[in-house]
């Protein structure tokens, strides 16, 4: 009896160890956020595209399942890709980026993950709360590619509701 109880707390211990293991990792704690801000911003302005900031970490599965959704769903990586250089902003018990945050309106008071746009210059644009994007146990494909859109720079150019002559 102890030994089949010792082999299946073995069994479960390697299977926890396994799992950790294969968790994606997309914030990184250590990353020194105001640094990588600046320089997002700097390509955001080279590139002429917007900088889509998704905060949260590595602990926040729906932060996980967001990013895992965009990056493998062709058309919304696509859509993320034309128009935001985008950055994963941590927000962890080792390192909660407290001041780049308050810089940022307080995000954080929507949950996670929680979206902010801001524009090639570095303004904040829009702060989204991520549950507006849910749909079921996941994130609508439709309304995650209608934000993309809505908050793209095409969709803030005066140019683009000129009515021609």
């Amino acid at each position: 009896m102890k030994k089949s109880l010792l082999i299946i707390i073995m069994m479960l211990l390697i299977a926890t160890v396994l799992r950790a293991q294969e968790a994606p990792k997309v914030y990184n704690p250590a990353a020194d956020a105001k640094a990588d801000l600046k320089a997002a911003i700097a390509k955001a302005q080279k590139e002429r595209k917007h900088v889509f900031l998704q905060i949260g970490g590595n602990w926040c599965s729906w932060c996980i399942r967001f990013n895992k959704m965009v990056t493998e769903d062709s058309q919304l990586d696509s859509a993320l890709k034309a128009n935001y250089v985008v950055y994963h902003l941590n927000y962890s018990k080792e390192n909660k980026n407290e001041d780049v945050l308050a810089s940022l309106g307080y995000p954080q008071r929507f949950g996670f993950p929680v979206f902010v746009i801001l524009d090639a210059k570095g303004n904040r644009l829009n702060t989204q709360n991520s549950a507006y994007l849910e749909q079921d146990k996941g994130y609508s494909k439709a309304k995650v590619l209608e934000f993309f859109k809505q908050w793209s720079p095409a969709a803030l150019d005066p140019k683009s509701y000129q009515i021609s002559k």
